[in-house]
Order: C-alpha cells, then structure tokens, then sequence
C-alpha cells in the first residue's frame, strides 16, 4: 500500500473505535498499545506480562496470534475505515524462534485491498532483536458497503 495515502483512522481514531467495539479485547490492561498506523498498515505492542508467559518462560503462542490477528486489523481499518463486520477468514503463523521475555512488537502490511478481501503479513519481533519470532499471513474478509 502507498504511505502516500492518508489512514482512514489514524491511531486516536482507532484507539476509540477499538474501545467501544472491542472492549474485551482492547483496554487498558490489555497491554495492547497501537504505536503507528498508515493507510494499508500498523504496528502494535504488546505489553510483556507475566501472565502471558507459557511453561518454559517465553511468550504464549496464544499471545503472539492474538496480537497479530489484532495488528493485521488495525492495518485493515487504517485502510478500509471503522468497519466493526471486518472479519479473519484465514491466518497462518510460523513460530520461527523463541521470544524474549519482553514486549513483542508486530507490523502489519497489506499486499491487496480488494472490495472483499485484505490479504497481509505480520512480523512479530521482540523488543530490541532484529530476527523475528514469528511470521503470519492473513486474509480479512471486507463487508460490501451496504453491510458496513
């Protein structure tokens, strides 16, 4: 997607929609924070809690999916707008090495936005490392307008 395109939700605007649409997701204990949006894409935290962390001391694999599913939304809604009938149809992840005990970071990018579909990537990194720990793609389904 270009970065000469303005988002159709900037990070305030999302931040609300999210609030009010998700709010079980996405709250102030989450741990969830949207650090940058662009039209066709965003990068989100999330927060290192003890909670999250699974036997063997690293990151959740529930974790790194739940937090790139919800980065490859804010990257669909920065594009298409606040369109709570934006659904995951499908998603595959690749863990590709064991996270710190840190926050993890995800960027998600759009390859196409069609009328009624999104298709993306997300790379999960932890805090401070260059090499990933986890890879996805993912296709969104977009609603026809008069549904939205």
């Amino acid at each position: 997607m270009s970065d000469a395109i303005p988002p159709k939700l900037d990070i305030e605007a999302l931040g609300r929609f999210l609030s009010a649409e998700f709010s079980q997701a996405y709250h102030p204990g989450s741990g969830l924070v949207i650090e940058e949006v662009w039209h066709g894409g965003a990068r989100v935290r999330q927060r290192f809690r003890d909670d999250l962390i699974r036997p063997g001391g690293t990151m959740s694999g529930p974790t790194m999916m739940a937090l790139a599913d919800f980065a490859m939304y804010c990257a669909v809604l920065a594009a298409i707008g606040p369109v709570p009938l934006a659904v995951t149809i499908s998603f595959s992840i690749n863990f590709l090495r064991r996270p710190a005990q840190r926050d993890l970071l995800a960027e998600a990018r759009l390859f196409k936005l069609g009328k009624r579909l999104a298709v993306g990537e997300v790379t999960i990194r932890s805090e401070g490392d260059e090499e990933p720990v986890a890879h996805v793609t993912a296709t969104y389904s977009v609603p026809p307008r008069e549904l939205r």
